[in-house]
C-alpha cells in the first residue's frame, strides 16, 4: 500500500485523472447491470449482459474530457484560496462548490453526452433533469464534499471525489436513462 500512495503522490495528476475517470465509467455500467434498461430501448450496439458499451463509452469520455480534469484543477484552486481544513475554510468550500462546480459539471454532463450523442437539441436532456440533479446533488455533495474538505489530503481529493461521484453518476445515468424509456 506504500507503494501505491508513493506512487500517486509522485504522480498526482496522472493518478487522480485515471482513478476518476475508471469510476465515472463504471457508474454508468452499474447503472445498466443492477438499475437495468427497458429492454424495447436497447441498441444493436449491445454487448454481452444487455451492457451498451458505447453508451459506456460516452460517460467515460466526459469523465476523462472534462470531469476529472475540471475537478483536478477546481480542487487545487479551492485549496489555494481557501486553505485548509478549519472548519470556515471547509463551509466556504463547500458553498462555493455547489454555487460554481455544481452547475458547471452538472451541466456538461447532460450537455456533453447529448454531444456525443449527435443529438438534434443537445439542451433537452439538461432541460429535463438539471434541476432534479441540481437538488439531490446540493444534499448529497455538500456532506461529501465537507468530509473531503476537511479529512482527505489535497492530493488525494480528485480520486475521492471520483470515488463519491461513482453513487451520484449512478443516479444521472438512471435519471437520464428514465426519460428515454
Amino acid at each position: 500500500m506504500n507503494r501505491a500512495w508513493t506512487l500517486f503522490k509522485a504522480h498526482p495528476y496522472i493518478s487522480n485523472i485515471l482513478g476518476y475517470t475508471a469510476l465515472f465509467a463504471s457508474a454508468d455500467l452499474i447503472q445498466q447491470s443492477v438499475l437495468g434498461r427497458n429492454p424495447v430501448a436497447v441498441s444493436a450496439t449491445e454487448g454481452s449482459g444487455g451492457i451498451v458499451w458505447h453508451q459506456t463509452a460516452r460517460v467515460a469520455t466526459v469523465g476523462l474530457c472534462f470531469h476529472a480534469n475540471f475537478n483536478y484543477h477546481w480542487l487545487r484552486g479551492l485549496e489555494r484560496m481557501l486553505p485548509g481544513g478549519g472548519v470556515k475554510a471547509v463551509m466556504r468550500k463547500v458553498v462555493l462548490d455547489q454555487l460554481i462546480a455544481a452547475p458547471v459539471t452538472i451541466s456538461a454532463f447532460y450537455i456533453g453526452l447529448s454531444l456525443l450523442e449527435n443529438k438534434d437539441d443537445p439542451l433537452e436532456d439538461w432541460r429535463q433533469n438539471f434541476w432534479t440533479s441540481y437538488r439531490a446533488g446540493v444534499v448529497y455533495w455538500s456532506t461529501m464534499q465537507a468530509v473531503n474538505f476537511a479529512f482527505v489530503p489535497p492530493v488525494a481529493r480528485t480520486a475521492f471525489v471520483g470515488g463519491i461521484a461513482l453513487t451520484f453518476t449512478i443516479f444521472l445515468c438512471h435519471l437520464r436513462q428514465q426519460h428515454r424509456d
